[in-house]
């Protein structure tokens, strides 16, 4: 079991501050700012939400980032495709995270605060999505880096949308906006973005105010069809992810 105060400043990319009442803020950023994705990240978000998840004190976990983005760039950096040894930690930690997120057992909230063009899987596995109007959704970096998007988007996204729709958000990298997100029943308001966290915490204190397992234990029912949906499908896709990257390495190496 964790608590509070063993993890509150163990993560350099996550703010996170918590009410009295048991409700937790994650802010995801890069020294204050915007995150930046990279392997580093990566690695660090599997034991955040183990963290999180682990906390029988949390009665409801609001998810945001920093400044004008929840999440739009991402660097190489820390990250290994190309070695087999290398691509069983993004594997491991791939599988990991989606399941440290669903076994957050309180409910969620995200709070997306602008453009959400990487990881929108981490949003798809809350209960309630808040968005801006300048919130848009686009799975980019997967086919600019020429691998498959097997890390749940291959999922969630035809799970969330419709599978005529899902796959075509991915196949064409898609822009969906917050009002077209909302009309497909990916976002569930759109705020303000001076009211995006006011909005959110007035929503977790309701929830916050139920009996603690009422809570906890509606979270697990609702997420019982998307924990089996991630059970069965991601690994698969992360594997088919780790051959299309063996290929681009093969690629870039005959060219070099």
């Amino acid at each position: 079991m964790s608590h509070f105060n063993t993890y509150r400043d163990a993560f350099p990319n996550a703010r996170l501050t918590r009410k009295d009442n048991g409700v937790l803020e994650v802010a995801l950023h890069t020294d204050g700012g915007k995150l930046a994705f990279n392997g580093h990240t990566h690695e660090q978000f599997v034991d955040l939400f183990h963290r999180i998840g682990e906390d029988r004190d949390n009665r409801a976990v609001i998810l945001t980032g920093t400044g004008d983005a929840f999440m739009d760039s991402i660097s190489p950096d820390g990250f290994d495709f190309f070695t087999p040894l290398g691509y069983d930690k993004i594997f491991r930690e791939g599988v990991k995270v989606l399941s440290n997120i669903l076994d957050i057992e309180v409910p969620m909230i995200t709070a997306l605060n602008g453009p959400v063009l990487l990881h929108s899987e981490y949003a798809l596995l809350t209960d309630i999505i808040l968005a801006t109007p300048e919130t848009v959704f686009q799975d980019k970096p997967h086919f600019e880096f020429g691998i498959v998007p097997g890390d749940g988007m291959h999922l969630l996204w035809p799970h969330v949308i419709g599978s005529v729709r899902g796959r075509y958000f991915l196949l064409t990298r898609q822009l969906l906006d917050a009002e077209t997100a909302k009309e497909w029943g990916v976002v569930n308001e759109i705020v303000p973005a001076d009211r995006l966290l006011a909005r959110a915490h007035e929503i977790a204190d309701g929830i916050a105010a139920l009996p603690p397992l009422t809570g906890r234990y509606t979270r697990m029912a609702m997420t019982q069809p998307l924990r089996r949906l991630i059970n069965e499908g991601t690994a698969y896709g992360l594997a088919l992810e780790g051959i299309s990257a063996a290929e681009v390495a093969r690629s870039m190496a005959s060219q070099g």
